[in-house]
């Protein structure tokens, strides 16, 4: 049996998307795009500190599976814990419009006419990324959750779009459930957001 199954996936008959999870057809892995400013930060940060666990992404990602494009982004620097505070001064050295952890007052007081702005943030552990092109990003699992749980940063994408992202996510690309609940839980918010998951597809 498992021998059968392994042959269907690898013939795109099945598409995996959880421990004994499979759906009916092939669907493509989600590989973002990565800019040529969030690859530049990377190589900065890999050269000031060598040995830091981050992600870099951006909230533009959204756009592809929405109906009304905002004209404002984040550009998402996710650090360890430890390490925030020293990522965002050397932001700030280098002359990036920057914010920590910031508050929507804030974002809203601060840079209402910035069209990209960098925000530090703290990395998650245990989050699912995954290496495109030398830089540490996303997974669309990782997407998805950050989307339901990022009210503040994410405002744009919320409500209906909200619906819209994940029905064009799960539509387009191979999910992996499990992933994105041990994702949510991470966060502290697997329950409400499988209910959500439930009350969108059942």
């Amino acid at each position: 049996m498992n021998w059968r199954i392994y042959n269907l996936v690898k013939r795109g008959i099945l598409t995996r998307v959880g421990r004994g999870k499979y759906l009916l057809g092939a669907k493509q892995s989600y590989i973002p795009e990565i800019s040529s400013k969030l690859k530049i930060l990377n190589h900065k940060i890999v050269k000031q500190f060598p040995f830091l666990d981050f992600c870099l992404w951006s909230s533009v990602l959204f756009n592809e599976f929405m109906l009304h494009q905002p004209g404002k982004f984040y550009l998402i620097v996710e650090v360890e814990k430890d390490a925030t505070e020293s990522v965002f001064y050397f932001l700030k050295e280098e002359k990036y419009p920057a914010f920590i952890n910031p508050t929507q007052e804030l974002l809203n007081k601060y840079s209402p006419d910035e069209k990209e702005t960098w925000i530090v943030k703290t990395f998650v552990t245990e989050a699912p990324v995954q290496d495109v092109s030398g830089v540490q990003t996303t997974t669309i699992e990782k997407l998805l959750v950050d989307l339901f749980c990022e009210n503040v940063l994410l405002s744009a994408q919320q409500g209906a779009e909200r619906d819209r992202i994940f029905s064009e996510a799960f539509e387009r690309y191979a999910i992996n459930e499990n992933k994105m609940l041990r994702y949510a839980n991470r966060r502290s918010k697997k329950k409400e957001f499988s209910d959500y998951i439930n009350s969108l597809f059942n």
